[in-house]
């Protein structure tokens, strides 16, 4: 009886020690990686137009040489606002959530100039994005 005594305390200590368990702290470069699409308007300066496509392009080719986005979709439209001035508006995904965050110092400097291309307009900022869902369309 000794013996099955000593086995059910056992079994308590284990059954305790399991329910109190936490893990541990993930590490960040292991976590799946959820894509984000992100919907970017920029309020670009009259007259900056070409220099601001130079940029966006040139951000756009960095991002794939560092594996940050997806080739696909992406989407780049110009359109002129009311007033005739020049926005654009990019449509793409990035791999995670977390890409942004973790660009190289060349994206950090080409953001900077972005946006010094571009101007706040009717009370939005020059730059303006955020994330997005891409809507399919049923099949039959």
């Amino acid at each position: 009886m000794k013996i099955s005594r000593y086995s059910f305390i056992v079994l308590l200590l284990l059954l305790t020690a399991c329910s109190t368990w936490r893990p541990k702290a993930r590490d960040p470069s292991k976590a799946i990686q959820v894509p984000e699409t992100v919907l970017i308007t920029y309020r670009v300066k009259p007259g900056k137009e070409a220099e601001f496509e130079q940029a966006l392009f040139q951000a756009w080719e960095i991002y794939r040489r560092e594996h940050l986005v997806f080739a696909e979709p992406h989407l780049i439209v110009r359109d002129a606002e009311k007033s005739d001035k020049p926005h654009v508006v990019e449509i793409f995904t990035w791999i995670s959530h977390s890409a942004p965050e973790n660009v190289p110092d060349s994206v950090k400097s080409l953001w900077a100039e972005m946006q010094a291309l571009c101007e706040p307009r009717d009370g939005h900022s020059g730059l303006e994005g955020g994330e997005v869902e891409i809507l399919a369309p049923q099949t039959r």
